[in-house]
């Protein structure tokens, strides 16, 4: 039987070598996490361009996060979504620090490392499962792609000038039919994401459920919806429209779409597990990553101090 306290413990590093300061931030790592005795994995390419010892350089990213104790990922949520497509075959836990802008996947900021690496050290971080989507696209009864997503599938139209006419099922049922430029469908953790940015509603992370967003629908019922997570979503290019489509999967995975093709949507079997370090609220993080003003509210702390005012209040209320 293999002692497992003698087996060295791995992290797999990833980063976006094309900025400076990635690069910058990666080397800080790569210190404080081999100072700290643990071992340092990097992907082939990013070993080529950093040039970092010691570490174990993995030739294969499918088997990157194997044997892997926790992926790091340094930048925006974009590179959190690399180290995702790395971690879920492997259940790896996936742990980000924000470089980029809002960074609503990523755990800590750039100036939490330290912090973040004396957690990893510590194990004294937990981990969390988000809901994922199963992705197929079916044409003429043929399976012609499939693949999975964290945040959102959209589907989208190819050519500027021209409209999507679509038909959206739920459950087999039909549910409407529209011209738009697309629709968006996304998980509660891409809630925040371009499903958001499409007017779609947030949605805590805790709740199991699929929103689905039309992008600029020709329509007067063309609300974003959302649905149990056990149900399925399928949204048919009206053949008759001759619309091309193009269909992203968290801005990563492509392929084009033909008229007459259906796009079914449904919760996926494989989460993706992220690495939590804080104890912050959703609530708080939406707070810090969106700037929203909250000054001037008492909260409970306040409150506690003050019970009277509470009850002068409450009878107020009452007359």
């Amino acid at each position: 039987m293999v002692d497992q306290a003698s087996e060295p413990r791995r992290v797999l590093l990833v980063t976006h070598t094309g900025r400076d300061l990635a690069v910058e931030v990666a080397r800080v790592a790569h210190r404080l996490l081999t100072d700290a005795g643990l071992v340092v994995r990097l992907l082939t390419e990013e070993f080529e361009a950093m040039k970092l010892e010691p570490v174990e350089i993995a030739d294969d990213p499918a088997k990157a996060a194997q044997d892997v104790e926790l992926i790091i990922v340094l930048g925006g949520d974009g590179s959190i979504l690399r180290g995702a497509e790395l971690a879920r075959p492997h259940g790896t836990p996936v742990l980000g620090v924000n470089l980029g802008h809002v960074g609503f996947l990523a755990e800590a900021e750039r100036d939490d490392l330290e912090q973040i690496v004396d957690v990893v050290v510590e194990r004294s971080y937990t981990v969390e499962e988000r809901m994922t989507l199963a992705v197929d696209v079916w044409h003429d009864d043929e399976l012609i792609f499939d693949t999975w997503a964290l945040n959102e599938a959209s589907v989208e139209k190819a050519a500027r000038e021209k409209m999507l006419e679509v038909m959206v099922e739920v459950d087999g049922r039909p549910l409407s039919r529209w011209g738009c430029d697309g629709v968006v469908v996304a998980t509660p953790t891409g809630s925040t994401a371009y499903a958001f940015s499409a007017g779609g509603p947030i949605v805590w992370p805790e709740v199991e459920a699929i929103l689905m967003v039309p992008l600029s629908a020709h329509a007067l019922f063309s609300r974003p919806i959302v649905v149990a997570p056990t149900s399925q979503l399928s949204i048919e290019l009206i053949a008759a429209w001759h619309g091309r489509g193009v269909l992203w999967c968290d801005g990563r995975r492509m392929v084009e779409v033909p008229p007459g093709a259906v796009i079914q949507v449904r919760r996926g079997k494989t989460p993706v597990r992220l690495a939590r370090a804080h104890e912050a609220s959703f609530t708080d993080r939406l707070v810090a990553k969106f700037d929203l003003p909250v000054l001037g509210w008492r909260g409970r702390a306040e409150r506690d101090r003050n019970p009277d005012a509470e009850l002068d209040r409450s009878s107020q209320e009452e007359i």
